[in-house]
């Protein structure tokens, strides 16, 4: 993002990025708790306005995948492996209540878990340097996106199975890698990702027009 904070605490509106997430992962009554993971010594996370029911851990590690597990080793002390974890990016703040609510009836009953996706529409390019390789057929190729849901023991089973940690791009990745294939469950709001400046005021526009500003 070129800012010298982390992006998940520069401010949208009366808020920061990271507490929008919150917020949106919070809007459907069944998500009992959040726990944020964040770097050890994280001088501004205790400065956040957090409600009830969310609490920080400060076991953050060197990659997703790692500090994933390591929040998950954090929740095994006070939860059951048949319960079932949401993994949300903190950098996703315009997740739409209707699509959190879509994906825990659909899978949050399911020993496979899921996720939410949008199917790809763009024509994807294979490149090598700067000419094109070429043409992938993009039928059947979705984006992936989160919240992921699945039960807490088959997720920390994944992350903990030996894997390369750096190698594990998400959690549907970690879980397929131990023979389970996940659900996908369609996501129909603009669930966007904060990644580059230019993706600043589109966030802006979609929290003003779901009256999260």
């Amino acid at each position: 993002m070129g800012t010298d904070a982390p992006k998940q605490y520069l401010r949208l509106g009366s808020k920061t990025l990271l507490e929008h997430s919150v917020g949106a992962l919070m809007s459907d009554a069944r998500v009992g708790a959040v726990l944020i993971v964040v770097a050890p010594g994280d001088p501004r996370a205790s400065a956040l306005s957090l409600p009830g029911g969310v609490w920080l851990a400060p076991v953050g590690g060197a990659s997703r995948a790692e500090s994933v597990r390591n929040g998950l080793r954090v929740l095994a002390g006070q939860a059951h492996d048949d319960d079932r974890v949401l993994v949300h990016d903190a950098a996703r703040p315009c997740l739409a209540a209707q699509d959190l609510s879509a994906l825990i009836d659909a899978v949050g009953t399911e020993a496979s878990g899921g996720l939410l996706a949008t199917p790809v529409a763009d024509t994807l390019k294979r490149v090598q340097g700067s000419e094109v390789a070429e043409t992938l057929e993009r039928s059947g190729l979705w984006r992936a996106q989160t919240p992921q849901l699945f039960p807490l023991g088959i997720l920390r089973r994944a992350l903990e199975s030996g894997v390369d940690l750096q190698a594990v791009t998400d959690e549907s990745n970690a879980v397929e890698r131990i023979g389970i294939k996940p659900q996908v469950v369609s996501a129909r709001g603009p669930n966007l990702k904060v990644t580059t400046p230019a993706d600043w005021p589109l966030v802006e526009a979609v929290l003003k027009a779901q009256g999260r500003w």
